[in-house]
């Protein structure tokens, strides 16, 4: 079968192609993270900004799950070679690649087709299919934390990192399982196209925004117990006050906790510390003003809770690697990079 071409759906614009490879015992859930995330952003114009479509090792036909059902894929290993991103989501049967770490012939065939420069991501166990074709060596990963053990045996040249949810290396992004794979995706959108499309998608969706990729894939107690109160109220009075100097003791009297109890139940709750939390949601709010408003940016830190352009310069540096104003250029609409091109790492 010959290669998919991607068509432009108007002069000059090509949609960015991603290419979810479906190896046998996929998990079904996994597979149709992808689709759903990228499937739904849009430019001003209307047009999609991806392109989505499956592929398998083998000509066209069924590809079998680990449920009690096939699906079928109508495009074999050659639309590979078309990709701007190549996604590998979980996969229960990886035979040898997940025994010895050695790729099966038809699959180290379908990933010479790759061509240099494409942006490769895995979703779980679809990280082992990367190890073993070498893509990571000396390079950070992350897959789901029961399996992390295994990979880092298997692969002992691969930095793997157990706890967090999803790892980006710039042209190689992986991430822990099941959820964390929408983590992923979306934060890809995020990364190509800003914060405001993402947050779109998410919502639509239904689903957080944002979940920073550090934050612990698996929290002590990640469903609060009800007898015991809990720090949503907290959280939803800082969200309308982001603009605010908020003190730790501001939060923990609004649930009526002491300052000690109060950071407990916050970290069993949010998986992270009331402090890096509220950093968090600042930097969205400040990335959400640099892409939707032409505040200056000392106004954007003052409505940002960051106080001073330096102080907000800082922490975006920390998250994104990149200043406010660089980011504003990248992201503003009619500005922002061709959906075709992947995008570079802290942009």
């Amino acid at each position: 079968m010959d290669p998919v071409e991607p068509t432009p759906s108007s002069a000059g614009f090509r949609p960015h192609r991603v290419v979810v490879l479906a190896l046998d015992g996929l998990l079904p859930f996994e597979l149709g993270i992808p689709h759903r995330i990228f499937g739904r952003p849009r430019d001003g114009r209307g047009r999609h900004l991806y392109e989505v479509i499956t592929c398998s090792v083998r000509p066209p036909g069924p590809v079998e799950t680990d449920a009690d059902f096939a699906v079928h894929v109508a495009h074999g290993p050659e639309a590979l070679a078309t990709a701007d991103t190549v996604i590998v989501p979980a996969s229960y049967e990886l035979g040898p690649v997940y025994e010895r770490g050695e790729l099966t012939d038809d699959l180290a065939a379908a990933l010479a087709l790759v061509r240099p420069g494409t942006r490769l991501a895995s979703i779980c166990t679809g990280v082992y299919v990367l190890a073993a074709a070498g893509y990571l060596d000396g390079r950070p990963a992350t897959t789901h934390w029961a399996d992390s053990e295994r990979l880092q045996r298997l692969f002992p040249r691969v930095e793997v990192d157990p706890d967090v949810l999803f790892v980006d290396d710039g042209d190689i992004l992986t991430s822990a399982g099941v959820a964390a794979g929408i983590d992923l995706c979306l934060h890809m959108v995020r990364r190509d196209h800003g914060a405001v499309v993402a947050n779109d998608v998410a919502r639509r969706t239904v689903v957080p925004p944002h979940r920073d990729g550090g934050q612990a894939q698996y929290i002590q107690r990640p469903v609060p117990d009800p007898r015991q109160a809990s720090t949503s109220g907290a959280r939803a009075w800082a969200l309308g006050r982001l603009h605010e100097p908020i003190q730790l003791r501001d939060l923990a009297a609004r649930e009526a906790m002491s300052v000690r109890t109060f950071t407990r139940r916050f970290r069993e709750e949010a998986g992270v510390s009331p402090g890096q939390w509220l950093t968090q949601q600042r930097v969205e709010r400040a990335r959400h003003l640099l892409e939707s408003t032409d505040l200056s940016v000392d106004q954007v830190a003052r409505d940002a809770g960051f106080g001073t352009a330096q102080s907000m310069r800082q922490h975006l540096q920390a998250a994104l690697g990149v200043t406010p104003t660089a980011y504003r250029r990248t992201f503003r609409a009619g500005g922002r990079q061709r959906a075709g091109a992947p995008a570079t790492a802290g942009t």
